[in-house]
């Protein structure tokens, strides 16, 4: 195994002083008792809102810290590297967050996460804090694995956090942030494929192994395994298989409905080879007479240095555009 760390007990832990030492305008850390996990909030937070906060395991960067900001997150919770983050640092992250609208709280639907993030609220609730869940359930692969009890959340995500983001900094009241949660999360469909697993650092070795011309469909972003595995195909081939097969016929889009897409790096996938499935997405639903409205393309969420990709799709009406069009300013993700 080859990483550029020091010390693994110190990933997460250097990681985020290195966030917010390179980005102070943005973001700062808080500092916090539980060793190994941690909470990154806006550097000049906004009063007067509900406030969201999200997090989960480390090793998707750059989530979540980096969707930390004007729009977007109030703080992102930082859990050891896959592992659901701690009661306590989420607490510490609601209770810094919270400007007395409430909080809701963005959570990717695996056990850990979600258990403990609940827990966290329902101790939030004791101290007069009013809190909300919103479970991101976007991956179309899996209906359960070990890791969870429904489907997994992933990219989508990232769509859930920008238009819950900017209707809270809009001023929306609590319910109504939540409600636009949950529709989001009603309108996202996602599913991905690993051309190689990532080694977690404490783990030494790979988390599964692929054959030189293997391929795994609809993993998970922490490893767990998908539907099926196959062999290597091309970038059309395997877009279309995604888009149509899975995508499409779990939420049909009829035609002329209007769609947000995110091709998703999974951390060690070039660009070049993103644009390739962008410009696939664009064909197969234009074919179909869905219009794309807007294309994110790049590494949002990801699975340390596991090579393949994930494509989300958000049906969109003119509510949900007003608020994924707003403006955002965090380290990932900067619409001025």
């Amino acid at each position: 195994m080859k990483k550029i760390i020091n010390n693994i007990d110190r990933v997460v832990d250097e990681m985020l002083s290195g966030i917010a030492l390179a980005y102070p305008d943005y973001v700062r850390s808080l500092p916090i008792a539980e060793a190994g996990q941690g909470v990154i909030v806006r550097s000049v937070p906004k009063t007067g809102k509900v406030a969201l906060v999200s997090g989960s395991g480390s090793g998707h960067e750059p989530a979540y810290y980096g969707y930390v900001g004007e729009g977007m997150l109030d703080a992102a919770v930082c859990g050891a590297v896959f592992t659901a983050p701690g009661v306590g640092p989420i607490l510490e992250a609601v209770k810094t967050a919270n400007t007395g609208k409430g909080v809701v709280m963005v959570v990717p639907n695996y056990s850990g996460d979600v258990l403990n993030f609940e827990m966290a609220g329902e101790m939030a609730e004791e101290e007069g804090i009013k809190t909300a869940k919103i479970i991101v359930n976007d991956d179309v692969a899996v209906m359960n694995s070990s890791y969870t009890v429904g489907r997994r959340g992933i990219g989508g995500t990232i769509f859930v956090i920008k238009i819950v983001g900017a209707a809270a900094e809009a001023g929306l009241g609590f319910d109504a942030v939540r409600e636009i949660g949950e529709k989001v999360v009603a309108n996202t469909r996602s599913m991905g494929i690993a051309l190689s697993a990532c080694t977690v650092p404490a783990a030494g070795k790979p988390g599964f192994e692929l054959g030189a011309d293997e391929i795994e469909i609809g993993l998970g972003i922490h490893g767990e395994p998908g539907v099926l595995r196959d062999r290597l195909k091309s970038a059309d081939e395997l877009t279309e298989h995604i888009l149509v097969d899975y995508i499409l016929k779990d939420n049909p889009i009829e035609s002329g409905g209007e769609v947000a897409l995110l091709v998703n790096g999974l951390g060690a996938t070039p660009a070049m080879e993103l644009f390739i499935v962008s410009r696939k997405a664009h064909e197969v639903l234009g074919k179909k007479g869905v219009k794309i409205y807007s294309t994110n393309v790049g590494s949002y969420m990801t699975s340390l240095e596991m090579a393949g990709f994930s494509v989300s799709l958000l049906k969109l009406d003119d509510g949900l555009k007003t608020y994924y069009d707003a403006k955002a300013r965090t380290i990932a993700w900067r619409i001025c």
